[in-house]
């Protein structure tokens, strides 16, 4: 009898592997070169050949597939609170750390290093984004670091360090050093000042130590090998939270008293370790002054929080780049999902958003790299950081989600590409501050300093002329920027409209017209028609040519 076999596999596009990640995104690469970053062209298109590559991306799945493990004690008992990880997690950290992601503008400052930090921070954002929370904090702690005599001879060259070093021990044996942080705590969360750890001097150990007791609700990345952390120095918690530098190890060779009680079941993120902690005495230096902590960690927040926006832009490519890529290899009805009108104008609305979303945090980041002499610049990133991760970080969800609906049940399955970053994407959201958090600091920036408006005003004016719909929205955006007119209820508009201005205007100075003008025919018009899903363009875009510009190309791709 013959064998009828039936399992032939056909109608399938090929995994988007074996690419040049930062090659194959116009809209990266031209961003990189408009926000003065061409210089690091050769770098970036290194690393994306390496990130792209079947082993790399591979790296991601087998990271969050074998999550982190907490071993609170040693087989005979022993409180030794380690955090054991799975080797895809030490392969992405030493390519991340070797990259300089976690320290590289600091280290090698200069005209367009945020930006070309930035750039390939997106890009290992489509492969991993868990391992960059401890990159992230150790990127920010830097200036910080910088400015303590007592620490910097001793910490920074080990952060500065391009060397990945997981071992754990004091620090002068280490190559290099990551840094981690702890705010929340499980009365207060965003309300850092209803934090209750206590600090007191060490009186035993000197040198300016002090004793530090409480908890922390989320301590991120408790493998690090020191944290920032908030403690009150006066049991009266009206005189001011204090910042402090809390090492996992002391010089004399000792364990800190930091016990792990847990680790958080996340929604994703699941590479990464969360953990919840108790101090107990642990021993800990001021950074900063004594009761302005939270002016120092806010210092750190826009750092963070601008990473927040990259790493979700970076999600939001990937997503966007598997959906057009996907659509290019299957075919229904007799013609390729991507020749489908109402596909095309799914792909074509996905397209745009991630190119507004990575022009967006690309201008933040050249905006970084001019801050210490334009005070317009520095202006920008104070009001423009937060309306970027609300809105960015907002969207990336809704648009993985959509995404994952083009890719049908292939999407929705654990071993499809878009599931991982579906479930990754909302920490961007949450974490360094939520929706609400972001809204009230840009109503806060335009309050308290003239310049964010001039400096919103200036990128605004830039793009001014070309294109109607656009000058319309300027126009009513304006008489919505006098923060006197505005109350808190009115903060999530207004960072919703600034947000897409910004966006438009740098579409319209730095994108094709095709790009630009169906980004404000859609998200600007009053009367453009556009739905409340993606997918519902208006009449008279240019699909081919969006969709052409946005899709990648890998091995195989036919």
């Amino acid at each position: 009898m013959t064998a009828h076999r039936t399992h032939q596999v056909f109608n399938q596009s090929v995994p988007l592997v074996d690419t040049n990640l930062f090659d194959c995104d116009q809209a990266l690469v031209d961003a990189v070169a408009r926000e003065g970053a061409a210089g690091a062209h050769a770098a970036l298109s290194a690393l994306g050949r390496t990130l792209g590559s079947a082993d790399v991306l591979a790296l991601g799945p087998q990271a969050n597939d074998h999550p982190p493990r907490l071993r609170a004690f040693d087989r005979h008992g022993h409180r030794i609170d380690e955090v054991e990880f799975h080797p895809a997690w030490h392969a992405l950290m030493r390519l991340l750390v070797a990259s300089g992601a976690h320290a590289a503008p600091w280290a090698q400052p200069g005209p367009g290093a945020q930006v070309a930090r930035a750039a390939g921070y997106i890009l290992f954002a489509e492969v991993e984004n868990g391992t960059q929370c401890p990159i992230t904090m150790t990127y920010a702690s830097v200036p910080v670091i910088a400015r303590q005599p007592s620490l910097a001879p001793l910490w920074l060259p080990k952060i500065l360090s391009r060397d990945y070093d997981p071992s754990s021990g004091p620090v002068a044996g280490k190559r290099g050093a990551l840094i981690g942080m702890g705010m929340t705590e499980k009365q207060g969360g965003t309300d850092v000042r209803a934090n209750t750890t206590f600090a007191e001097p060490a009186l035993d150990v000197g040198d300016g130590a002090w004793r530090l007791t409480g908890h922390k609700w989320f301590l991120s990345a408790p493998m690090c090998d020191a944290f920032l952390v908030l403690a009150q120095t006066e049991r009266d918690t009206a005189a001011g939270l204090t910042c402090f530098f809390l090492p996992r190890w002391l010089p004399d060779g000792t364990c800190n008293t930091i016990e792990i009680q847990r680790l958080k079941d996340k929604l994703g993120n699941k590479s990464n370790a969360s953990s919840e902690v108790e101090f107990i005495g642990a021993i800990a230096w001021i950074v900063g002054e004594i009761g302005r902590g939270v002016p120092t960690i806010l210092e750190m927040g826009n750092l963070t929080r601008l990473d927040c926006a990259l790493g979700s832009a970076g999600m939001i490519r990937w997503a966007t780049a598997n959906a057009l890529h996907h659509c290019h290899g299957r075919s229904v009805f007799g013609r390729r999902l991507v020749d489908q009108p109402l596909m095309r104008q799914v792909l074509a609305d996905l397209a745009l958003e991630s190119e507004a979303a990575t022009a967006l945090a690309l201008r933040l980041a050249r905006a970084l790299d001019e801050r210490d002499d334009d005070p317009i610049a520095a202006a920008l990133v104070r009001v423009g950081t937060p309306a970027a991760k609300f809105w960015i970080c907002k969207r990336g969800p809704a648009l993985a989600f959509e995404a994952m609906e083009v890719l049908g049940g292939n999407g929705y399955v654990e071993e499809g590409p878009i599931a991982r970053v579906y479930r990754e994407l909302p920490v961007n959201s949450i974490w360094e501050g939520s929706g609400n958090v972001m809204c009230l600091d840009v109503l806060r920036a335009l309050s308290r300093d003239p310049r964010c408006r001039e400096a919103i005003e200036h990128e605004l004016a830039a793009a001014l002329g070309a294109n109607r719909v656009f000058d319309a929205f300027v126009s009513r955006l304006r008489t919505t920027l006098d923060p006197s007119t505005l109350g808190e209820g009115d903060a999530r508009r207004l960072a919703e409209r600034l947000a897409l201005a910004l966006q438009a205007s740098l579409l319209i100075r730095g994108a094709p017209v095709a790009v630009s003008d169906a980004f404000c025919a859609s998200r600007l018009a009053s009367d453009a028609g556009w739905g409340r899903t993606f997918g519902t363009l208006p009449d008279g875009v240019d699909f081919q040519a969006i969709i052409e510009r946005a899709r990648p190309a890998a091995s195989g791709d036919g």
